[in-house]
């Protein structure tokens, strides 16, 4: 009896420490969005590629670089097949952080593993995560990222407006320096979001949600010069380790769509961009103007509230605090309206007066001229009276309010 209980609890001991042990092991860790760019069309033949360059690879290596907005000790990256309409192949992939220069730091080149293997099969309409990569990173931190498509990807699920050149080169050329991305393309190919883990959780992690404007179209390419890239900077220069992750798609409306370019409308795609987010706490919204000019009859503000009141009921349902943005003025630009300007003067005043968002952000008057309201500022703007240049991007930037993000 006596060896019997010892040996009992000798077992016990031993399960005692090796679940300690075990828990050790698999000590918490939490996954956060650090990049993003939302699946927006299935680009296939130049011909019909607004993008500058191919989208269709077959034996190349597409090489793109990125900017992580929070840091982390290991990386994942998020493939999409999501437009595919037969499985892709994916033979290579790897990661490498890059210094300001563009210089790979050296030993952080890594292979990209899925499920185990070095090569993945995605099928048509869906998209894959590849295993954690052991990885460390900085916020703010450049990341290369080169695929290599072994056979025909027979089109693109791509995000249209990358504002980063890209680079294609003929056969397996992961491992080696990529050529000069110069007019290349700035798009997006397959890559839409790259994660970070943390030790704990970050708070927030900010989803920017909108359209061209949020996407930074016409501001400089390899710059990072949208205006949430400029919102991450501050995060960081405040020492505070948040997220953005931008999930804007160029072209995008709130009620309708312009399928395949402009991808679906914000708020069919609005659980997948932002709610599926890793560790997502926050959201900002700016949207609508595309609506108020593509869109014949033009919506009315009653109908466009309709669509942000949806927008904030799915965003509360997950605990996710949604920040509205006032829409930026476009007299000028080639579909203004007075009848759309009408509507956006009562939309606007609906988002700061309304209190149904959690927050606003006064985009509209960061930007607009004083003397001519209805039209932005003209060293803001970037030639088209619809998209801010550099400048303006920058103070849409510092428009934003950080004590929103807590």
């Amino acid at each position: 009896m006596r060896l019997s209980a010892l040996l009992c609890a000798i077992t016990l001991g031993a399960i005692t420490v090796g679940a300690s042990g075990l828990a050790a092991a698999a000590a918490p860790s939490h996954w956060v969005g650090s990049w993003g760019a939302s699946p927006a069309m299935p680009m296939a033949a130049p011909a019909n590629n607004p993008a500058r360059g191919t989208a269709s690879f077959n034996n190349q290596t597409v090489t793109q670089v990125i900017r992580l907005s929070a840091g982390g000790t290991r990386l994942r990256i998020r493939l999409s097949n999501e437009y595919g309409t037969k499985p892709l192949e994916v033979g290579v992939a790897r990661v490498a952080l890059l210094t300001a220069d563009g210089a790979v730091v050296a030993g952080s080149e890594r292979t990209v593993t899925f499920s185990g293997a070095g090569a993945a099969t995605i099928p048509a309409g869906a998209p894959m995560l590849s295993d954690p990569v052991a990885l460390a990173t900085k916020p703010l931190a450049r990341l290369r990222v080169s695929l290599f498509f072994p056979t025909d990807t027979n089109g693109c699920t791509c995000h249209m407006t990358g504002m980063d050149l890209i680079s294609v080169a003929p056969g397996d050329v992961t491992a080696k320096p990529p050529p000069a991305a110069k007019g290349a393309g700035d798009y997006r190919a397959f890559l839409t979001e790259v994660d970070v883990e943390t030790a704990a959780p970050i708070k927030p992690v900010i989803a920017t949600f909108g359209d061209s404007i949020t996407d930074g179209y016409r501001s400089s390419d390899d710059a990072n010069r949208r205006w949430p890239d400029r919102l991450a900077e501050r995060l960081a220069a405040a020492g505070k380790p948040f997220a953005v992750v931008n999930t804007a798609i160029s072209g995008n409306r709130v009620l309708s769509e312009q399928l395949p370019i402009f991808g679906q409308n914000a708020l069919a795609r609005f659980d997948r961009d932002v709610l599926q987010v890793p560790g997502v706490t926050h959201v900002t919204v700016l949207e609508g103007v595309n609506d108020l000019g593509m869109t014949k009859p033009t919506p009315t503000a009653e109908q466009m509230i309709a669509g942000y009141r949806q927008l904030i009921a799915r965003a509360h349902e997950h605990g996710v605090k949604i920040i509205g943005a006032t829409v930026l003025p476009y007299s000028g630009a080639s579909y203004f309206s007075a009848a759309g300007e009408a509507e956006r003067q009562k939309i606007n005043a609906w988002i700061r007066t309304g209190h149904a968002f959690d927050g606003v952000i006064d985009f509209d008057a960061a930007i607009r001229d004083p003397a001519k309201p209805d039209h932005m500022k003209a060293d803001l703007q970037s030639g088209d009276w619809l998209h801010p240049n550099d400048a303006g991007y920058r103070v849409m930037g510092e428009a934003v309010d950080l004590a929103l993000f807590r």
